[in-house]
């Protein structure tokens, strides 16, 4: 990864509106924002990202803001990072490389194991404990069971073919294949396979989660529990701020969300 994170600070963003009217009121779209920071770097560029997302690079290695995009929605946070790249990388965009964030915030992302010795037509039943401490295993947190195997294909075998139905039939045309990602952790590499849960949003609290597969005959596998997970949504950005008063002695400024009455 070329993307350089440390050795830039204060990085801040002011939104510019799009014009300004005879009564001075502004014109709000499109949404753009100057983004600006400080960089230890020297000799190198900069890039920023909106959401994950490549927002365009420094002209120089000098340059220190520069004007971005910004989603036209606000109704979730927005989230802009800043980036050193070496000068040949300044037009390289790496945004397949940052981890993006979950769809909406306060969410929970499981990532469960699918190995090859869970059997075909398996399912897997999420629960959690709703912030309580004690885990509710009478109501589930997935609307319905997920299905380990989608399709017959995901189900490797030595067959390498569809003779039989069991896990020596199934030819593993879209499984993890032999020897691939974590080669040894189950049956000859092939359980490096895995499968990825995101929750609903929560609200702010600490949830532990559990997980229990049932076979086709309904019988419930040993149920595995996550340790304790803090979720922390973030705030929605505010609308309406205008200045309710400024103290000069205190350098004390304060802000009235919504129209003051």
């Amino acid at each position: 990864m070329s993307l350089i994170d440390g050795g830039i600070h204060s990085v801040r963003a002011f939104p510019l509106p799009g014009g300004i009217r005879s009564d001075g009121a502004c014109v709000q779209a499109p949404r753009v924002a100057l983004v600006q920071w400080r960089s230890t770097w020297t000799g190198k560029f900069h890039q920023v990202y909106v959401n994950g997302r490549y927002a365009g690079t420094t002209l120089d290695s000098q340059q220190r803001q520069m004007v971005v995009p910004m989603p036209t929605s606000l109704e979730s946070p927005v989230r802009i990072e800043v980036f050193a790249v070496e000068p040949e990388d300044a037009d390289t965009d790496f945004s397949g490389e940052l981890t993006p964030p979950p769809a909406d915030s306060g969410r929970v992302r499981l990532t469960l194991l699918r190995s090859q010795n869970l059997p075909p037509e398996a399912t897997a039943i999420i629960y959690f404990d709703n912030g309580t401490g004690q885990i509710d295993y009478n109501n589930p947190l997935t609307d319905s069971p997920i299905r380990i195997w989608p399709a017959w294909q995901d189900k490797a075998g030595f067959a390498m073919s569809e003779f039989g139905s069991g896990d020596f039939g199934y030819d593993s045309a879209a499984a993890v294949g032999f020897g691939k990602g974590t080669f040894g952790h189950g049956q000859f590499g092939l359980d490096a396979d895995t499968i990825e849960w995101t929750s609903p949003p929560l609200p702010a609290g600490v949830y532990k989660f559990a997980v229990q597969v049932i076979d086709k005959f309904g019988t419930p596998s040993i149920t595995s529990e996550t340790e304790p997970i803090t979720v922390t949504p973030a705030a929605k950005p505010a609308e309406g701020l205008s200045i309710s008063s400024f103290d000069k002695q205190t350098n004390r400024l304060v802000l009235t969300i919504g129209d003051p009455q």
